[in-house]
């Protein structure tokens, strides 16, 4: 159950991202990491792919060192998805940081 809630945190965690500069896999990981989630590629890419299907991030692959990239950003579905989930997060915090 608390992955659970942890994968929403992760996903609004990566439409935040996203909405100030295109992110990729391993750099999403890594920024991830910062904020004490552990989550691998066998969560992350499959998270990803459920979030551009549902139109919140686009992808664009690139080829960077030889290798295939891709570099996600937000919609336009996805930043009013994230607005609408901060008036939420903040209302949240101040009922249960108020106790």
């Amino acid at each position: 159950m608390i992955r659970d809630f942890e994968l929403a945190f992760i996903k609004l965690h990566i439409l935040y991202h996203a909405s100030k500069i295109e992110v990729f896999g391993i750099g999403l990981m890594e920024e991830l990491a910062r904020h004490g989630y552990s989550i691998g590629p066998g969560v992350l890419y499959p998270t990803l792919a459920k979030m551009e299907k549902a139109a919140l991030l686009e992808c664009e692959a690139r080829t960077v060192a030889g290798k295939r990239r891709k570099y996600y950003r937000i919609t336009s579905t996805g930043s009013l998805l994230l607005q609408e989930m901060k008036s939420k997060i903040k209302e949240l915090h101040q009922e249960v940081m108020d106790e």
